[in-house]
C-alpha cells in the first residue's frame, strides 16, 4: 500500500512539473496573434513582375508584425495556368492551414482544388466576374481578398491622356486569355469613347508576342496604355524600348510599372494591397473569423503619380501644372 502511495506522489508530482513546463512554454512562445501554432501557408503567384512581388511582400509583412509564426511554400507559376492547377492541388495534399493566391488565374486554380482551405486573394480584378464571390460583401464559404480594381484608377489615366495629351487614338495590349485584361479593356474603351478617343486593341497570346504587337501601333496611335496584364507587365521592357525609339508616350495600370519607364499611372502601393490582404489571413489563421465573414476589400488608398524621365524619353514636355493632377515620381 505505501508503494502504491508513493508511486502515485511521484506521478502526480511528474504531472504538475509537466504542466509547469507546459505554462512556461506558453507564456514565452505565445505569439501576438494569441496562438503557438506555426502555421502553413502556401502562395500560389501567377507570375513574376514587380507588382505582384510587393503584394506577396506586403502579405508576409502583416504576418510577421502580427507576431504570426509561418513556414512559407512559396511557388510562381511563371504565367502558366497549368502552373496555377498543379500548385493549388499540391497545396490541397500537403494540407497547408491558408492559400494566398496573387492574381485571378492562381485564385480560380486555387477554388478548383479546394472549398474547405481558406483562400485570401490578391490582385484580383473583378472577383465577381471571375466566379470567386458573389458580391464583394458576399464572399465564399472559404474564400475572400483584395480586388485591385479601383473604380477611379483608370479613369484618371485615361482622362490624363485623352485631357492633357489630346490623344485621338489609344493603344492597348493585353492578352485576351486574361479575364481581367478583359473587364479592363472594356472599361479603357468606354472612358475613351466618352472623350471623343478610339481605342486601338492588340491581342498577345505569350510575351513574346509583346514586341512585336507594340511595333504594330506605330504610326496608329498617339499613346499605348497597358492595363494589369500579366503577360504584357511580365515582358513590359520591351513595350518600353519600342514606346521610348518610337516617341510613343506610354501609359500603366499601376505604379510599379510606371517606374519602370512609363509616363504616368494612377494607383496605388501593391505592397499595401497585399498588406491588407495579409490582415485578412491573421483575422483566419488566428480564429477570429472565417473567410466567409470578411467582405472583399479595396485598396485603400490611390493617386495619380507622372514619371518625368520616361515622360521627356518618349517625346513629351512635362508641365508644372501636371503637379495639381498628381505627384511627379523622382527615381525613388
Amino acid at each position: 500500500m505505501k508503494k502504491k502511495v508513493q508511486a502515485l506522489s511521484i506521478a502526480l508530482a511528474g504531472m504538475l512539473l509537466l504542466a509547469g513546463c507546459g505554462s512556461k512554454e506558453s507564456a514565452g512562445g505565445t505569439n501576438k496573434g494569441g496562438t503557438d501554432k506555426k502555421f502553413k501557408v502556401g502562395i500560389t503567384q501567377y507570375a513574376p513582375h514587380p507588382s505582384l512581388d510587393a503584394a506577396t511582400e506586403g502579405f508576409k509583412k502583416a504576418l510577421a508584425d502580427k507576431g504570426i509564426k509561418v513556414d512559407y511554400d512559396e511557388q510562381n507559376a511563371q504565367a502558366d495556368p497549368n502552373n496555377t492547377q498543379v500548385i493549388a492541388k499540391n497545396f490541397v495534399g500537403d494540407k497547408v492551414d491558408l492559400i494566398f493566391a496573387n492574381a485571378t488565374p492562381s485564385a480560380t486554380a486555387a477554388l478548383n482544388a479546394t472549398k474547405k482551405i481558406p483562400i485570401i486573394f490578391t490582385s484580383v480584378t473583378d472577383p465577381v466576374g471571375a466566379g470567386l464571390v458573389k458580391a464583394f460583401d458576399k464572399p465564399g464559404e472559404n474564400i475572400t481578398g483584395t480586388t485591385d480594381n479601383h473604380p477611379e484608377a483608370t479613369k484618371k489615366t485615361i482622362h490624363f491622356i485623352t485631357d492633357e495629351l489630346k490623344a485621338k487614338n489609344i493603344g492597348v495590349i493585353y492578352n485576351s486569355g486574361e479575364q481581367n485584361s478583359e473587364v479592363q479593356v472594356k472599361e479603357v474603351k468606354k472612358l475613351a469613347e466618352e472623350k471623343g478617343a478610339a481605342l486601338v486593341e492588340v491581342s498577345v497570346a505569350n510575351t513574346s508576342e509583346v514586341k512585336q504587337a507594340a511595333e504594330s501601333l506605330v504610326g496608329r496611335v498617339d499613346a499605348i496604355y497597358i492595363p494589369t496584364d500579366n503577360t504584357v507587365v511580365t515582358a513590359l521592357d520591351s513595350v518600353i524600348a519600342v514606346a521610348n525609339s518610337k516617341k510613343i508616350p506610354l501609359f500603366v495600370g499601376e505604379l510599379d510599372s510606371m517606374k519602370k519607364g512609363a509616363v504616368a499611372a494612377s494607383g496605388f502601393s501593391y505592397f499595401d494591397l497585399g498588406y491588407q490582404s495579409g490582415l485578412m489571413a491573421v483575422e483566419i489563421l488566428t480564429g477570429k473569423k472565417k473567410a466567409s465573414e470578411i467582405p472583399v476589400e479595396l485598396p485603400s488608398s490611390l493617386k495619380l503619380v507622372i514619371n518625368k524621365a520616361a515622360a521627356e524619353a518618349q517625346g513629351l514636355k512635362v508641365k508644372e501644372e501636371w503637379s495639381k493632377l498628381g505627384e511627379f515620381y523622382d527615381g525613388k
